[in-house]
């Protein structure tokens, strides 16, 4: 089964791109077999920028999203709304790589469920 999740939200200030990244990384313990695709939109790009430091204590994506990668996902970013923010694919963690509206397109034909935060 492929599960593609588009997660719009600001890294923090919300909790939306977290939550979803908790589920998609849950998702590896329930079920090995499964393929999870996170695409980044708006505000969302920035969870992808390496060097994140957070309070301790405190959720820090850049170690979600890296977990994510080890198990098997794939980490894209909506490649327009990088450059209205001004990040540099230099700038991503290793992993994540820039995309585009008809790569996305196209994973969600192909997705069994589509999941948006």
């Amino acid at each position: 089964m492929h599960v593609l999740f588009i997660l719009n939200d600001p890294p923090y200030g919300t909790e939306r791109t977290y939550n979803g990244l908790r589920l998609a990384n849950n998702l590896f313990k329930k079920d090995e077999s499964v393929e999870a695709t996170v695409f980044l939109m708006g505000d969302a790009v920035s969870a992808a920028k390496a060097g994140q430091q957070t309070p301790n204590g405190y959720y820090n994506l850049e170690r979600m999203l890296k977990g994510f990668i080890t198990r098997g996902g794939k980490l894209l970013l909506c490649g327009t709304c990088m450059d209205a923010r001004g990040l540099q694919e230099k700038e991503l963690l290793e992993g994540g790589r820039r995309s585009s509206l008809d790569e996305l397109t196209d994973l969600t034909l192909v997705a069994d469920k589509l999941l948006v935060f």
